[in-house]
């Protein structure tokens, strides 16, 4: 098919989860043209298959795999060798391929409860052995008796100020509560995610590129298998 001299700017995140084995362009790109008839027929393309077996064609569970963007411009010029690729994301592109399966509404109240209760747990007993190792019920009734000339009784106006600043402390440092932001600001909580994410993604790239397992050019339209 002729095509004429188009540029075809094309931008993928870093992670993308699709929900069936095969994979199009469309799934895990967005593009941009300046002739709009290219774009669809594009987004249609098939990159790749996910598959467990060579004889069984629908793969269980949940499987990944990382795709070199050479891989998508060697997709796009099978088809339409005219187009200029400008690849304005990253060079690799992590897919997830998940079956859709959601878990019953008890199962989601079991395991939110499972987490609540964990991280309610942790955390006092986080703040319970913090304040245990610096003594700080002997601190404060030192402070006590240093000020009103009284002994304390382990429950003045310093151990009730301190649980209002603990708790007003936790809330601005965290930046939220519940739904509710106090600033635009991403929480310190979403700032380590996403470095984490970061570290993730880039440990895949790496392995799967050691292994010779990345969607590269060269490769079959299978995932599982190796470079030709």
């Amino acid at each position: 098919m002729a095509v004429t001299k188009e540029t075809v700017y094309i931008k993928g995140e870093k992670n993308v989860e699709v929900t069936k084995s095969d994979v199009t362009l469309g799934d895990i790109l967005t593009m941009e043209c300046a002739n709009p008839d290219i774009l669809p027929k594009l987004k249609a393309l098939r990159l790749f298959k996910f598959i467990d077996d060579p004889k069984k064609e629908k793969k269980k569970g949940r499987s990944r795999t990382v795709v070199s963007v050479l891989r998508i411009i060697e997709c796009i010029h099978e088809k339409y060798p005219s187009l200029d690729i400008q690849n304005l994301g990253p060079p690799d592109i992590i897919v997830t391929y998940e079956d859709q399966k959601t878990a019953g509404v008890m199962i989601h109240g079991i395991k939110t409860g499972a987490v609540v209760m964990i991280t309610f747990v942790g955390a006092a007993f986080s703040i319970m052995a913090f304040n245990n190792d610096v003594d700080v019920s002997k601190l404060f009734s030192q402070i006590y008796e240093l000020l009103t000339g009284k002994p304390s009784d382990g429950f003045t106006i310093l151990e009730l100020t301190y649980c209002i600043g603990l708790i007003i402390g936790i809330l601005v440092f965290f930046n939220h509560f519940g739904k509710k932001r106090f600033s635009v600001d991403p929480t310190p909580m979403e700032v380590e995610m996403r470095l984490y994410e970061n570290d993730i993604q880039t440990t895949l790239v790496e392995t799967y590129a050691r292994k010779e397992k990345e969607v590269d050019v060269g490769t079959t339209n299978r995932v599982g298998s190796h470079r030709n």
